[in-house]
């Protein structure tokens, strides 16, 4: 059975911002949601501990959470458990801060800029424990999941800024704001200017970027002519004519 409510004075690791009192009754959770609540302080933790059962040890006890319970919350304390559980709080922090009526009344640059730089907020007093979780996603095993939780992101912050696309754009946008968010972070983790200011700055530079691309495409293709179809191509490929 999950502990009694607990009560936890302190600076929450998605907003930053101290709150008067934030009271979580972790006897009302399951254990997914459990992974979720934990997840801020864990992040918190791996600034000083990694991702490791030390951290999640802190952070159960930071949150009043009995320590078994949390450890049967992730088993084995695996780092890319509690890394996934972490950017999981971010998009559910995201989404809540930045639903998609409120983005509509922008445009669509300013819409995926405003997204990013929530999660930049977000974890801008933690940049130690972004550095440490980037560098376990690197790793050779876990690059397959991290891809995965990357693209999950692009698309939730695509369909928060209003994206309906089914066709091809739909995996093109998502592939490549998930290439700028994590060049950004990169940039993110060795920036010692003020406010991130250059990290801002690059993150103004490739949607930019992206915006002209998408711009130059436009006008180069025409919408009443037919695509190649990609089944035609291959088979060309696969037997060309003689």
């Amino acid at each position: 059975m999950l502990t009694p409510s607990a009560k936890r004075r302190g600076q929450s690791a998605i907003t930053g911002h101290h709150s008067d009192m934030i009271t979580t009754d972790f006897a009302d959770l399951t254990l997914d949601e459990l992974r979720i609540a934990l997840a801020p302080d864990i992040a918190a933790s791996a600034i000083f501990d990694g991702w490791s059962q030390a951290a999640l040890v802190a952070a159960a006890e930071m949150a009043g959470c009995d320590v078994d319970i949390a450890r049967l919350a992730f088993p084995g304390a695996k780092p890319m458990d509690m890394i996934e559980a972490w950017i999981t709080s971010v998009d559910s922090a995201m989404a809540a801060e930045w639903p998609a009526e409120r983005l509509a009344t922008s445009k669509i640059r300013e819409r995926i800029r405003t997204l990013v730089a929530f999660r930049l907020h977000a974890v801008a007093h933690i940049d130690e424990a972004v550095r440490r979780a980037l560098a376990v996603m690197a790793q050779p095993q876990n690059a397959p999941r991290a891809l995965k939780l990357g693209w999950r992101s692009a698309d939730i912050m695509w369909r928060l800024a209003g994206d309906t696309a089914t066709d091809y754009n739909h995996y093109s946008k998502r592939a490549i704001l998930a290439g700028i968010y994590s060049a950004t972070l990169a940039v993110f983790v060795n920036d010692d200017s003020e406010g991130k200011a250059d990290t801002h700055a690059f993150l103004d530079r490739r949607i930019d970027g992206v915006m002209r691309f998408e711009k130059a495409k436009a006008q180069l293709l025409n919408k009443d002519r037919e695509l190649p179809s990609l089944t035609r191509f291959l088979g060309r490929l696969r037997y060309p004519a003689r």
